[in-house]
């Protein structure tokens, strides 16, 4: 195997991992706060008959603290894993299937103790929603009309019995067998002071983001069960939360760093330590892999201190910000904890200004690295990040002079057909507008990229992606691509590097290369009458409340298909686009659409329109319109330029923002339907 297929292997299993942790953080995050409200129960009661002894309100409420834990958040796990396969149907038969392992655990164990199905949940609720959606599917269509009701309810029924029964006497032996070895595993470290080791793969695990799957498949529930316990606390919270080492490590970059990295690292210090998004220090590491052995001993430095103090956290700290951490802090801990706070900054910032004062003259006289490195992180993470954004936008993204003339410019995106197609048209309107010639503008499939690129735009996760497409060419990583404050910067590049080189002519608008594209077709009258059709009343929504994201796909899905334009398969087509990468496009526009391998599923081009006056969270980014694409060749391209121009101007959004009923919004966006 040569050492490209290992890296790319290599590549392979960092993203399943990625994957398989981001799966396992959406069923356990929305239940932290439930978490959060058990710790604050028992801490009360702890703390009141500790102080006070006996007082009935106090003995009454601790009687919630052992149902919560054990029954309640396994379920909510449950009911949240099931939510992400097939929404409420699925939630229900989880719910019911956890139930049953959890039951079954107790009656093996009988008065041994109790073990909470935190990985039961995690298996069950997203296992049963899943043979839920595939039973459902071999059925539709086929149940005769006034059965539905019937057929679902007991289907539903039925599968969440069976499955409470498999969890009972099929899963429930194996986790209880799983949860004694892992906590075992842990007392043997705990015994033989070895638990500071866990900072050589959990620090590491971070910068990569491979730290979900550890953090919220292992410790999450082992530190639950530790914390239920006579201790009331564990350690285990603190393994990954110590926001110590980041610290240690961007106070080094403030005093000793150079460039961008010196300029944002004080800002990025106090959204790390206060805020708890720990992500913001992952670039720094990344420029300079050697600071893995910093944040290492930091980490290491914390877990000793802990441990040497017996010290822990009542219930999860997430996200890990210092102000979480002491709110979570169990009583005879809390001295215990900032010292270990303390000491493991001071270590990581001693070891981290070694490092970088050993290459401070390298770091002057070289490329300033850190652009790149925060590109890597968002790359790393899979999906779009605010916070990492913003500290993208504290370094220079677009050089300012360029060595030669700017010709051939290439707005990249997965696919070729969404947002490049109409983050290209903006872009071209800002060139026709700044009187820019001999430039040619093209959106492309990064997998398209020719390799003749003077400039290539992406979005900032997809930017080393082109990279490696184009290495000769110029780089910029946009977030909005609507009105993406990198634009102007773009246009002053283009025009400078265009005043050395001269010419005299228009801005070119160059086929874009649509990998969904079929073999052209001839232009009928039917084709015609198609691109006509392609925006109708009928497609056009509006919604008062808000909307999750999921909920937004289906409906543009829905719409869609009902418009003839797509199969039942483009829903899950759209997933797995934002799966990959987020299809927001700024000035609350998202744009979903299929992957390259669903052209299958796309029979005629159409859009379908929402507009959520509540809001869609849209992968951390708020999204009030939804434009569903649907596209075959490149006929929808056109209106992809239409759309653009129209929410490229912050004064047409308003006036479709304000628009009162669905008719007046296909008045305003008639012109996508003009030929």
């Amino acid at each position: 195997m040569t050492a490209s297929a290992d890296t790319t292997q290599t590549g392979r299993v960092r993203v399943a991992v990625q994957k398989f942790g981001s799966f396992l953080s959406g069923m356990v995050m929305p239940v932290i706060p439930a978490l959060i409200a058990w710790g604050i129960i028992t801490a009360i009661v702890v703390n009141i008959q500790e102080f006070y002894g006996a007082w009935t309100p106090a003995d009454a409420l601790s009687e919630a603290i052992g149902p919560m834990i054990h029954y309640m958040l396994p379920l909510l796990i449950a009911v949240q894993g099931g939510m992400m396969i097939y929404q409420m149907r699925g939630a229900v038969v989880g719910a019911v299937a956890t139930f049953g392992t959890i039951v079954g655990s107790d009656w093996l164990l009988g008065d041994e103790g109790q073990i909470h199905m935190f990985i039961g949940a995690m298996i069950m609720g997203p296992l049963s929603a899943w043979l839920m959606k595939k039973l459902d599917a071999l059925w539709e269509g086929k149940i005769k009309a006034g059965f539905e009701m019937l057929v679902n309810m007991f289907s539903a029924g039925i599968l969440a019995f069976i499955m409470a029964v498999v969890g009972f006497f099929l899963l429930a032996p194996p986790i209880n067998w799983l949860m004694e070895v892992l906590g075992s595993a842990v007392r043997f470290l705990v015994d033989n002071s070895l638990l500071p080791l866990t900072s050589i793969i959990i620090e590491p695990a971070k910068v990569f983001f491979l730290n979900n799957a550890i953090n919220h498949g292992v410790l999450t529930p082992l530190g639950a069960n530790e914390a239920s316990g006579e201790a009331g606390k564990s350690i285990l919270f603190l393994l990954e939360a110590n926001p110590g080492p980041g610290l240690g490590l961007l106070l080094a970059f403030s005093i000793f760093g150079v460039g961008a990295a010196k300029a944002t690292a004080p800002g990025a210090a106090i959204i790390h330590f206060l805020g708890g998004i720990h992500e913001v220090y992952f670039p720094y590491v990344l420029m300079k892999p050697a600071l893995l052995v910093a944040v290492i001993a930091g980490g290491a430095t914390g877990v000793t201190t802990n441990m040497l103090l017996d010290v822990g956290l009542r219930a999860p700290a997430a996200p890990g910000s210092i102000i979480a951490i002491l709110l979570q802090v169990a009583t005879d801990s809390v001295v215990g904890v900032i010292l270990s706070v303390i000491l493991s900054t001071a270590v990581t910032f001693a070891v981290a200004s070694v490092i970088l004062l050993s290459s401070r003259k390298r770091d002057l006289e070289g490329e300033d690295k850190f652009g790149a490195a925060v590109s890597k992180t968002a790359a790393a993470k899979g999906k779009s990040s605010s916070h990492l954004s913003n500290l993208a936008a504290g370094a220079a993204a677009v050089p300012a002079t360029a060595a030669q003339k700017i010709s051939t410019v290439y707005f990249a995106c997965d696919a070729g057909m969404g947002s490049s197609a109409m983050g290209a048209s903006v872009l071209r309107k800002k060139f026709a507008a700044a009187g820019i010639d001999d430039v040619t503008v093209t959106n492309k499939a990064i997998a398209a990229l020719p390799g003749d690129a003077d400039l290539v735009i992406t979005q900032k996760t997809l930017t080393d992606r082109a990279r490696a497409q184009e290495p000769e060419a110029i780089h910029v990583s946009v977030d909005n691509f609507m009105n993406a404050p990198e634009y102007d910067d773009v246009v002053e590049l283009v025009r400078s590097a265009g005043e050395e080189g001269g010419s005299a002519s228009t801005v070119t608008e160059a086929p874009a290369d649509v990998v969904t594209q079929p073999e052209a077709a001839p232009q009928t009258a039917t084709a015609v009458q198609t691109k006509n059709q392609i925006l109708t009343l009928n497609q056009i929504r509006i919604h008062s409340e808000a909307a999750t994201q999921e909920q937004a796909l289906q409906e543009a899905a829905s719409i869609l298909e009902n418009a003839g334009a797509v199969t039942g398969e483009y829903l899950q087509a759209m997933r797995d686009r934002e799966a990959t990468v987020s299809t927001f496009m700024g000035n609350g526009l998202a744009i979903p659409h299929g992957t390259n391998e669903a052209k299958a599923a796309v029979k005629a081009s159409a859009l379908s329109v929402v507009r959520y006056d509540g809001g869609v969270d849209w992968s951390g980014d708020q999204a009030t319109f939804v434009i569903g694409i649907a596209g075959v060749g490149d006929e929808h391209l056109e209106i992809l330029s239409r759309i653009a121009t129209l929410f490229a101007d912050e004064a047409e959004v308003a006036k479709l923002n304000n628009a009162a009923t669905e008719h007046e919004l296909l008045q305003m966006l008639s012109a996508v339907n003009e030929g």
